[in-house]
């Protein structure tokens, strides 16, 4: 595990900046991968209009009394 012991030689600050760094990242690219799946297609949004149109000529349309 060469990569741990020369983390192992870095001082404490430094070693502070590397995890914030790799944390952020981490943030960063949770987020962006989130936004682009869920932004991707709105159909949900699509079909909430499709029924509130359907709703709307319903309630225009005459009712028989």
């Amino acid at each position: 595990m060469a990569g741990i012991s020369g983390f192992a030689s870095l001082g404490p600050k430094t070693k502070n900046a590397v995890v914030a760094g790799g944390l952020t990242a981490f943030v960063f690219g949770v987020y962006f991968y989130t936004m682009r799946a869920v932004g991707g297609t709105d159909e949900l949004q699509i079909a909430i209009d499709k029924f509130e149109d359907q709703k709307g000529k319903e309630e225009a349309k005459p009712s028989k009394v």
